[in-house]
């Protein structure tokens, strides 16, 4: 899925949502799902059905979009007001219209939350699973799930195939940054064992090298931090992104020689980066440790440039900083840690992360 797609979606949806932040439902679906659908590439009523009719808890009911293919159902969208809270009700809805229908794929949404599910079959038992919640604003960094609920993806029978290479490459990062120190270890052994004890100096300092290299590559790939992992049933409530809410707390401590010499605080996790990269930058010569610019750790994107750009790429969301450098700060909370951690290192100090 095209990233500008998707962000060229939030930013118009954006403005929309401030001017009327309590739209009801037909509101909501005129003004911003229409053009969401439109991104995944349901177009009315070429392969799209307003109003399909299901039957559920024994009654007939209305999904509001169904995706229709060879002349059956196998996507739904149900959705709900920009006034309307999603919860457990809406799901169990949402689900039971899939179960009914054998319907493969779902989303529920409220134009500013994003919720999207599944229909597994698993040895004759049907559940319905969250792959996502997400919101609005997280929407850029989840490419590879929106992807697998456009049409042309359905048609193919390859939704499946994305949805499963991102719970695999989810298992493997879960694996990857809990057992960071045991898999350190057994590449040592691996290689002195295969080749000679004289190698165990240079593999012990680059095995935890390796493996925060491939935990980047994966994040880069996918957003790992999320408010419901995939196959975990769905939660209500919560927070994402960097809206902040009383429950929100986000600390970072420096910390060199043991010692800790500055610490920040924020509700907002961008914010919180900012400052602490502008304090590295400003006293620790950050600029001179990353060189040369752009600043690209998993050669994927850039993290740190002197433009908004580079290589024809635009950062997806630059936040300027002090010395009139710039910050993508289009991460997750995972990934605005890891970078934090790198950094600090970069400046042969230690971090301390909370929140």
């Amino acid at each position: 899925m095209n990233t500008t797609s998707i962000q060229d979606y939030v930013e118009s949806a954006k403005p929309v949502i401030e001017d009327s932040p309590q739209m009801g439902e037909a509101t909501t679906k005129a003004a911003l799902l229409r053009d969401f659908i439109e991104l995944l590439g349901w177009e009315i009523p070429m392969n799209t059905e307003l109003e399909y009719s299901v039957n559920a808890f024994g009654k007939v009911f209305k999904v509001d979009y169904a995706l229709v293919l060879d002349g059956r159902p196998v996507a739904f969208l149900e959705a709900k007001g920009l006034d309307t809270t999603l919860t457990s009700d809406h799901r169990e809805q949402l689900s039971e219209y899939m179960r009914s229908e054998d319907v493969n794929w779902g989303i529920l949404t409220n134009g500013q939350k994003y919720e999207f599910y599944q229909r597994r079959v698993i040895d004759t038992n049907v559940k319905i699973e969250a792959v996502e919640q997400t919101t609005l604003q997280q929407l850029p960094n989840k490419g590879s799930i929106i992807e697998a609920y456009c049409t042309e993806t359905i048609q193919e029978e390859e939704s499946g195939t994305i949805i499963e290479h991102i719970r695999e490459l989810r298992d493997s990062w879960e694996t990857l940054t809990t057992e960071k120190e045991e898999l350190a270890i057994a590449v040592v052994d691996t290689l002195t064992e295969s080749i000679s004890d004289a190698v165990e100096p240079e593999a012990r300092s680059q095995a935890k090298e390796m493996i925060d290299r491939l935990i980047t590559d994966i994040e880069a790939e996918i957003d790992t931090d999320t408010t419901d992992q995939v196959g975990e049933p769905p939660v209500s409530g919560g927070s994402s992104g960097d809206t902040p809410t009383l429950s929100d707390s986000y600390s970072v401590e420096i910390v060199q020689g043991g010692n800790v010499i500055e610490t920040f605080e924020d509700s907002v996790q961008s914010d919180l980066m900012a400052s602490v990269v502008n304090y590295l930058v400003e006293n620790y010569d950050l600029i001179d440790a990353v060189q040369p610019l752009p600043y690209i750790p998993a050669e994927k994107r850039a993290i740190i440039n002197d433009s908004p750009a580079y290589s024809d790429t635009e950062m997806a969301q630059p936040r300027e900083l002090e010395e009139g450098y710039y910050l993508e700060v289009n991460l997750s909370w995972g990934q605005k840690k890891r970078e934090m951690e790198r950094l600090a290192d970069a400046c042969g100090l230690e971090i301390n992360i909370e929140g």
